[in-house]
């Protein structure tokens, strides 16, 4: 399901609530093809399919962590400060350089959220990632790890012939 079916939700049809009582297997019929709007009084109700109704939930929902994170992002190119109890305070660790990848990366993944199935299951992927990437940042023994001298041993060449 991409948004783009639902180009114009508003040009879908008018059905009266007596007329959904009195013939509801056509009004559901219609409702397989394209969004329905039933009529009562001065009230509208959407009737769409259930999937329909999951993939738009889940697009906004989305759309909020994706601009979410982008103003996060924006943010600290501007030299705001942002703490770490933020949902996306965790971006701060990071140079102006690989904000600013993170934008481009996240908003390409955005763009095809209207031409990919999988546009979504990439989004949070991007960010389960860069997250992860802030938290080894952040973490205090991986960068002692890091940092520390090591006691490497050469490893010999193996023997071209067989002990065995």
């Amino acid at each position: 399901m991409y948004i783009g079916t639902f180009g114009n939700i508003y040009s879908d049809e008018l059905i009266t609530a007596t007329e959904l009582n009195r013939q509801p297997g056509r009004v559901l019929d219609k409702a397989l093809e394209r969004p329905v709007t039933i009529t009562r009084n001065d009230q509208s109700f959407a009737l769409l399919r259930r999937e329909e109704v999951t993939f738009l939930v889940k697009a906004a929902t989305q759309s909020k962590a994706v601009v979410e994170a982008l103003t996060v992002a924006f943010s600290l190119l501007l030299g705001k400060e942002i703490g770490f109890e933020h949902p996306y305070g965790w971006l701060s660790v990071f140079e102006k350089d690989d904000l600013q990848d993170f934008i481009n990366e996240l908003s390409e993944a955005f763009r095809l959220i209207d031409s990919s199935t999988t546009a979504w299951e990439i989004i949070d992927a991007i960010i389960h990632e860069w997250h992860e990437s802030a938290v080894a940042i952040a973490s205090p023994e991986l960068a002692d790890a890091f940092s520390a001298e090591t006691d490497e041993v050469p490893l010999k060449p193996p023997s071209t012939q067989s002990t065995f």
